[in-house]
């Protein structure tokens, strides 16, 4: 019995569809985050890069859209280091889509949110209002701001050796490995 497979050579001009549009399937995440950010006022971010150019001209660095949409996708699927976003952009059809095929290092990622922070911030609170009018979240109160509770825990107690289990088991291993 003869078999015909499909051609499966990795010398072939194009793998992939010519346009980015077509890589993911209609109803994907990423496919929602980009229309939410074209919909996003990014004014106050383009005003920035134009102060600092003096010239009123951006120049030749990577446009505001292209990296807010990466680090929104990335907050939203837990991916939140600039050099996991930057592989990303290589290696994830959803990243590498978002970021229109172009492949920003991580310190330009990094610097992008550290000069930006609170404006991204207001970029991802309008991404949710929008997320709200489509009828896609229910926004309610979440506190997050870093703050170190006090712990009511001795580290006696914690680890193994330690009162909870009468000092018996592993205190030595902890000293050593401590001490």
């Amino acid at each position: 019995m003869n078999f015909r497979f499909r051609e499966c050579g990795l010398d072939q001009p194009m793998l992939l569809s010519p346009s980015i549009q077509d890589w993911l399937p209609e109803n994907h995440l990423a496919r929602f985050i980009a229309d939410v950010t074209e919909q996003l006022d990014l004014s106050e971010i383009v005003k920035e890069y134009r102060r600092r150019d003096g010239r009123g001209q951006a120049g030749s660095c990577y446009h505001p859209l292209m990296l807010t949409r990466p680090l929104l996708y990335g907050y939203a699927v837990e991916v939140s280091s600039s050099r996991v976003i930057e592989r990303k952009t290589c290696e994830d059809l959803a990243f590498r889509c978002l970021a229109a095929d172009q492949h920003p290092d991580h310190d330009t990622i990094a610097t992008f949110r550290q000069m930006h922070l609170e404006r991204l911030a207001g970029l991802f609170t309008q991404a949710l209002r929008l997320c709200r009018k489509a009828g896609l979240v229910k926004l309610g109160y979440v506190a997050i701001d870093g703050s170190k509770p006090q712990a009511n825990a001795a580290i006696d107690r914690a680890e193994p050796g330690g009162e909870a289990d009468g000092g018996q088991c592993g205190r030595g291993f902890f000293q050593r490995r401590t001490g």
